[in-house]
């Protein structure tokens, strides 16, 4: 790994958004780059206000459904919104915390010569150098320590501890040359979302835990940190969190003692072990991760070096975030300095939490995905309840957002965003997608079948039968966008919008085909006969008399033309029913609804701007995917290149958001290879800033991987991992010199002719053999 995988800064950070952010899954340290006296913001993946959710009590809103399909089905979109928001819960969802923040002297003060700071993306270790001191930090998975490690400082002081958080106590202690800090607090039993005028915004529980330490609300947490002479020059700073947590369902912890205790465990071992091996022990744990795949484009220029890097960030951060075990990747990863943070930093399921996913199969981090699929499973079981409260319907429900209690109600607000019934049919997507990109049959039997199951109940449900008789999702929002209604009103409930039916489409369609392959005599064999009945019977998204494709049931005026959501698309991505060849005029629809939304100013947000990124690519649309990537490495980054989402209401005018790092992985990997029209597709929106580079460890559905190079715009060489043995298809643009393909002996395989290319590009086939790697040359 070499300088492509460094972001240089020449002056320290002063704002959140400008940090480094380090990660193991869990615990999130944010390290600004201070000379002399650092602050680091800490975090826990755990640590969130309130506690379990309690069950809805009173007369079910399920009550008011028929009336509400009879206000949609009369057009009276207005009564319509009105009863919607007579559906709604009272509630709404936690927030994630912050725990706390040190101020450590590590430096004496000094003249500042020579100031860098350096975040390496290839070892997950961020640096400050100046004069004759350096720092290097890092949060370790195998050991579960932030450590900082100081050399040419000299100074051995504990840091100060300060927290948002009232009651917080912090002890003090030195042993065997070794200086300590305890601090335990507690979260808040509750905090409103930044956008609730309302007030207490913030209650803080006054209760004592019990004798197993329970509470119902405000979960204890604590900060150990040990600060000692490591060696002769260096000056280490060691710090573990730990928090109260025991599950959604469960009253968290506030024992202040068992929780410190388990924190200093983590310390106390790694007191023990030198720096070079803490940091060998990381590295290798780290790179056993970020080594599957790699993006060159130095050969092309300054502004595809940016767009390289931009890449190598996106994996560095969810590596960060999200790993096996841990909590699933929120609106800001694992990092958040306030207790009222923007949109609660929760999990907005309408787009935000997908988009943080989009990545992982494809760049090679599969494991990294196992967060949100337990999430998932937890949501169904949280959310079965709502279902039947608020719809009266079978399986489960998850409206626009949720936490770590897996709150499944919609929110008291507009219903343009809270009223949205189909969070769950997106993320169940996702169990799909890890099963085409080549899980087991384990997976499918223990969690997708299961899940889409529950899906394929909520969502026949919910379709009623139009005026026509086909079958719409009724109610029915396309997130948090309004049609205008008569001279100066607005709604949002309707029945049948555009993301819904792709929705229920892919959810039937899916549940059917894990349920021929998977199902056992205990499951439900009426399900799947009803799933094909209502696919059968399903209304397609409509083509308006413009040629766009429609966001909802028929033509309606939209209340913002340029809206950041880009929901009606799904179907062309990150779904897979829309395709060039497939569906030629769906296709032609959407690229003339994207065009419209571009021109009346949509992805002024970082995640919108990934989104259109990730379409450009499916449209072939390589100077739309030219303009993103600028946009986003523009306008749309901080300091530090992480992703921004612009707020007037917020200090600085911008929000860290997570999202438009991660999606614009998945964008950038479809660019190159694209893997859902049934080949595995290479060069096919290749921007002309990209002329030359390679792509190493990208993976295809099917469980094929792929690397390949390419020269003043040309495919040059594939090298193909076969995942599924029989016939692979590969396709190549069409002016792509003869390709020769040999396997891994050096013997020569013949290329057959496919059909099924579009016009201007190329689909070749062999027979391949389960893991045996194949090199194709033009």
């Amino acid at each position: 790994m070499t300088e492509r995988h460094r972001i240089r800064l020449a002056t320290p950070a002063t704002a959140f958004h400008d940090t480094f952010l380090l990660g193991n899954g869990s615990l999130g340290a944010t390290v600004y780059g201070r000379a002399g006296t650092e602050r680091v913001d800490l975090n826990l993946d755990t640590v969130w206000s309130g506690g379990p959710t309690s069950p809805e009590t009173g007369p079910p809103a399920a009550r008011l459904l028929p009336d509400l399909r009879k206000a949609i089905r009369e057009r009276d979109h207005l009564r319509a919104d009105e009863l919607a928001r007579s559906l709604q819960g009272p509630g709404y969802t936690q927030s994630y915390q912050p725990i706390g923040w040190l101020e450590w002297t590590y430096a004496p003060d000094q003249q500042v010569e020579g100031y860098i700071r350096e975040l390496d993306l290839a070892g997950a270790v961020a640096s400050t150098a100046y004069g004759p001191v350096r720092m290097e930090s890092f949060v370790s998975a195998p050991d579960g320590v932030l450590v900082m490690s100081v050399t040419g400082g000299d100074e051995v002081r504990l840091p100060t501890f300060r927290s948002e958080h009232p009651a917080v106590e912090v002890a003090q202690r030195e042993a065997d040359g070794v200086q300590w800090l305890v601090a335990t607090g507690r979260a808040p039993a509750h905090v409103l979302p930044n956008y609730v005028d309302r007030e207490p915004a913030v209650v803080h529980a006054a209760d004592e835990p019990g004798a197993t330490g329970s509470v119902p609300a405000g979960m204890g947490f604590a900060v150990v940190v040990a600060v000692h002479r490591a060696a002769p020059g260096e000056v280490r700073l060691i710090a573990a969190a730990a928090s109260g947590f025991r599950g959604f369902h469960r009253q968290p912890s506030a024992d202040r003692r068992s929780i410190a205790a388990e924190a200093e465990e983590h310390v106390a071992r790694a007191l023990s072990t030198e720096t070079s091996k803490l940091r060998a022990r990381h590295r290798e744990d780290y790179r056993d991760y970020f080594d599957r795949a790699d993006l060159d484009l130095s050969a092309s220029g300054l502004e595809a070096a940016g767009a390289e890097l931009f890449f190598h960030l996106g994996r560095y951060l969810l590596i960060s975030s999200s790993r096996p075990g841990t909590q699933a990747a929120n609106l800001q990863g694992i990092w958040n300095l306030d207790v009222r943070p923007g949109w609660s930093c929760n999990y907005t399921t309408n787009i935000n939490l997908q988009m943080n996913y989009w990545a992982a199969e494809s760049s090679g981090l599969p494991e990294l995905h196992e967060p949100l699929f337990e999430l998932t499973r937890e949501l169904v079981e949280s959310g079965a309840l709502t279902a039947t409260r608020h719809y009266a319907a079978g399986g489960s429900v998850v409206h626009h957002n949720t936490d770590i209690w897996r709150f499944s109600t919609p929110v008291h607000g507009d219903p343009q965003w809270a009223n949205w019934p189909s969070g769950l049919l997106w993320l169940s997507a996702h169990l799909w997608d890890h099963l085409d990109y080549g899980a087991g049959d384990a997976f499918a039997v223990e969690f997708a079948l299961p899940v889409f199951g529950s899906m394929a109940r909520f969502a026949l449900d919910m379709l009623v039968p139009d005026e026509q008789g086909e079958l719409v999702m009724s109610p029915s929002t396309s997130p948090e966008h309004h049609f205008l209604v008569g001279a100066s009103g607005h709604a949002a409930v309707s029945e049948g919008s555009a993301m819904d039916q792709e929705l229920a489409w892919e959810t039937l369609s899916r549940y059917v085909s894990l349920a021929q392959r998977y199902a056992s005599e205990e499951d439900d064999a009426e399900l799947a006969v009803r799933a094909r009945a209502a696919l059968a019977n399903l209304r397609n998204v409509a083509i308006g008399s413009t040629g766009e494709l429609l966001e909802w049931y028929d033509e309606r005026p939209p209340r913002e033309p340029g809206h950041r959501h880009l929901s009606h698309l799904y179907g062309l991505y990150p779904g897979t029913r829309i395709t060039e060849a497939a569906t030629p005029a769906y296709f032609e629809a959407a690229r003339r609804a994207l065009r419209h939304r571009l021109e009346h100013g949509s992805g002024y947000t970082g995640w919108s701007q990934a989104w259109i990124l990730c379409l450009a690519a499916r449209l072939r649309d390589a100077e739309l995917a030219e303009q993103a990537i600028a946009v986003l490495l523009g306008e749309l980054s901080s300091q530090s290149l992480l992703d921004l989402h612009p707020h007037d209401d917020w200090p600085g005018g911008n929000i860290f958001q997570i999202d438009g790092n991660l999606g614009a992985v998945a964008g950038m990997t479809e660019l190159l290879v694209q893997s859902h029209e049934g080949a595995i597709s290479l060069l096919k929106a290749l921007p002309s800033g990209w002329r030359n580079g390679s792509v190493r460890g990208v993976r295809c559905r099917g469980g094929h991987q792929i690397d390949l190079t390419w020269r003043a715009g040309t495919l040059v060489s594939a090298d193909i991992t076969v995942g599924r043995p029989g016939q692979v298809v590969i396709e190549i643009p069409g002016d792509t010199p003869p390709l020769n393909l040999v396997d891994e002996n050096g013997t020569r395989v013949p290329l057959a002719a496919a059909g099924g290319a579009i016009p201007g590009r190329l689909r070749l086939s062999w027979n391949g053999t389960l893991k045996r790697r194949y090199t194709a040359r033009a």
